[in-house]
């Protein structure tokens, strides 16, 4: 049944709990599988491409992240079972399941999700599309004047680009790239020999294939699937032979590149070798349509030596994904109302002044509700300050057509000290950071790769400053990378701050990052692989302690994985004394709620809506004097032990007591969020009886509208 929205944090005193003990809290069971758990979060995004009070076209986008998440999990997470069950290993997930059993899970659900997107691309999506003079067509729909000018465009266009390639015992079967599509082309010489070849479907051209408009078509829009079109003018490829048949193909590589960390300076030389064996790793998934003939499998599965469990059929257009494309299409009536992020007044300066309102307090701001702008604005200050000695950043995906490596580049060119790690095992983003390692390193910038063994995920700025007699140094420290694309896209939250401690404290990082400190201590940041875990245990014990002494405790966290073991039996210990625990987890989760004795004091929600729900915050009620940390961590044991994160405190109360009601906002939404259940299902929360549902990401935007509105009018 659906459940209704929750009260906000206040606290609360502890009810008397189930007395510990009474059940093993290492017991398997009680943990959820964190691939079926990630799958559970695909099927939430699907749900949204159901859900008809979203606009068309977003319904449309929704399905294709989902294909795109299915790949990468594919490519990540089902080609590293694979290996482990091909190896022959046995050692159960900390669920109790054997890799042979997690892989035959995960691609089980994984293919049923690929196949309920069909159904509902087919029967929802593209009827809808249609009424709205929007025409996903195969070639065989076109009407005769579609036709003719298809065929002109596969004529100027389309033929000059494609390559078939033969199959025969002259020429060895055809190396098949990652997530490509292809056409396998039966054709027939006048003797009645069959043969095999391939044809790439170019990936450099448009997948929906835009028809010009006609006097029938009026406002409408009129696409091809570029196979189809393809498939439609094969003879024209193969001269002298007569084409019986063509399928469509796609396969999936495994991308889980293990690098080979040696020492660092040959990091950049591993990690550019690696990305080049990506193009040949074992293929972990074929897709293909449900006409292939028996024989044309039988090929293909031969060649690429697959098993059947690799084979997922499906009835429709293979990687849905390109439907992103229609996107672009100038139809405002059926996306998400545009907004525009608001500038806090402070930050609405130039140069020094920005410095200034830093120095004068800490500044919170809530993307993509805030714009991202006062960070790349904060950046060119100081490229353009002379008294700023040095900048100091972390980068992990900045994306292409960077301003902030922009800002880099020109704060070198101006003889500033630039020294930057750039993270280039960022997974299918090495080659992008790549290029800027190397385009900062070429102006002079001192550029570190990261250290051997751990990926650097933390966020953070660090700009000194030369201030009169003394030297200040100013943070961004955040949740989101430094990507301004992502930060319209995914909420996250970015702190500015002058606080001498955290000054300190990232000085110290940057020290161990770029040089051979061996840092174990700091003054106020929790880092992981050095403290966080340590430090996060020591405050949730506290919270337990709390409970157990009759005084109110309160643990609400919001990230966007919770799968480590150790954290989910703590967050039961928790409960067991009594302490409420409210949970916002967007994606993996492997803790059971409301199992009697163990978590009945715990409240799982997740929120997949317009944005990407991406920010971290931790917030420990501590008896009524709350201590919140925000950061780049989840909780997993790649963020706790294997990565380089950072939390940083949050002290200001003005700022606490807005991180406690944005905690509050996404708690009482009633619009987007789903329940976690005991069994591992989501279940809608719905809104008290009479109540309109609540959005917490409409509820943010109008907000900043209401922000706007006072700043113009103050002014």
């Amino acid at each position: 049944m659906p459940t209704t929205a929750t009260d906000p944090i206040t606290p609360t005193t502890p009810t008397t709990s189930t007395t510990p003990g009474a059940i093993r809290l290492d017991d398997p069971s009680l943990l959820i599988n964190r691939d079926l758990s990630h799958l559970a979060f695909n099927a939430r995004v699907l749900e949204e491409a159901v859900d008809e009070r979203n606009p068309l076209l977003e319904r449309v986008k929704f399905l294709a992240i989902l294909e795109s998440n299915l790949d990468e999990f594919f490519m990540v997470r089902v080609a590293g079972l694979t290996r482990q069950a091909a190896a022959g290993l046995s050692l159960p997930s900390p669920d109790g399941r054997t890799p042979t059993e997690q892989l035959r899970d995960a691609r089980s659900g994984a293919y049923e999700l690929q196949r309920q997107a069909r159904q509902v691309w087919r029967d929802q999506l593209l009827p809808a599309l249609a009424a709205e003079g929007i025409h996903v067509l195969r070639h065989a729909a076109l009407n005769a004047r579609q036709a003719a000018a298809a065929k002109r465009i596969f004529d100027q266009l389309i033929q000059p680009v494609l390559t078939p390639l033969a199959f025969d015992p002259g020429r060895p079967f055809p190396h098949i790239s990652n997530l490509s599509i292809n056409l396998a082309v039966v054709v027939q010489d006048d003797a009645g020999m069959r043969r095999f070849a391939r044809i790439k479907v170019p990936g450099t051209l448009a997948r929906l294939v835009a028809l010009p408009a006609g006097p029938e078509d009026s406002a409408g829009k009129v696409f091809v699937w570029l196979e189809d079109l393809i498939a439609a003018h094969l003879d024209g490829l193969f001269p002298g032979l007569t084409v019986v048949s063509s399928h469509t193909f796609r396969i999936t590589r495994d991308a889980d590149t293990q690098f080979r960390e040696k020492e660092a300076e040959d990091l950049l030389v591993s990690i550019e070798q690696s990305v080049r064996e990506r193009h040949f790793a074992d293929v972990v998934r074929m897709e293909i349509q449900d006409a292939m003939p028996t024989e044309i499998r039988a090929l293909l599965i031969e060649e690429m030596d697959l098993v059947d469990g690799q084979i997922c059929i499906l009835d429709g257009p293979l990687c849905l994904r390109d439907i992103m494309s229609l996107q672009a299409l100038d139809r405002r009536d059926l996306k998400e109302a545009p907004f525009v992020p608001f500038v806090p007044p402070s930050l609405d300066v130039e140069g020094r002044a920005l410095f200034e309102a830093i120095r004068h307090r800490d500044i919170l701001l809530h993307h993509p509700y805030d714009a991202f702008s006062p960070v790349i604005d904060l950046l060119r200050a100081a490229t353009r300050d002379p008294d700023v000695l040095a900048i100091k950043m972390t980068l992990y995906r900045v994306g292409r057509d960077s301003p902030v490596v922009d800002a880099l580049l020109e704060a070198r060119e101006r003889g500033k000290q630039v020294a930057v790690l750039v993270e280039l095992k960022a997974r299918f983003d090495e080659a992008s950071n790549i290029e800027w390692a190397k385009a900062l390193e070429k102006e002079g910038v001192h550029v570190v790769y990261g250290l051997v063994g751990l990926k650097t995920h933390s966020k953070v700025l660090l700009i000194v400053r030369k201030e009169g007699e003394r030297v200040r140094r100013y943070m961004h420290l955040g949740t989101g990378n430094y990507n301004p694309v992502t930060a319209g896209l995914y909420t996250d939250l970015g702190l500015f701050t002058a606080d001498e401690a955290i000054g300190a404290d990232a000085t110290d990082l940057f020290n161990h990052l770029t040089g051979y400190s061996a840092m174990r201590r700091y003054r106020k940041l929790l880092v992981a692989p050095v403290t966080l875990r340590a430090e996060l245990e020591r405050r949730i014990r506290r919270e337990i302690e709390h409970a157990r002494a009759g005084r109110t405790a309160r643990l609400t966290f919001k990230v966007n994985s919770l799968e480590d073991a150790g954290m989910v039996r703590l967050l039961y210990e928790a409960s067991q004394a009594g302490v409420t625990v409210d949970l916002m987890i967007r994606g993996i989760c492997s803790l059971r709620p409301g199992i009697p004795g163990v978590s009945e004091h715990i409240q799982v929600t997740s929120v997949v809506g317009r944005f990407l729900e991406h920010s971290r915050i931790y917030y420990f009620g501590n008896d009524g004097r709350p201590e919140v940390y925000v950061g780049s961590a989840d909780l997993m044991p790649r963020n706790l032990d294997r990565r380089v994160e950072v939390l940083f405190p949050v002290e200001d109360q003005r700022l606490v007591a807005e991180l406690g009601r944005i905690l509050d906002v996404c708690r009482a939404d009633t619009a987007k969020a789903r329940r976690l259940l005991a069994d591992g299902s989501y279940v809608p929360v719905l809104p008290p009886p009479g109540e309109a549902p609540v959005s917490s990401q409409e509820r943010f935007l109008a907000e900043r509208e209401g922000l706007r509105a006072e700043a113009a009018a103050a002014l």
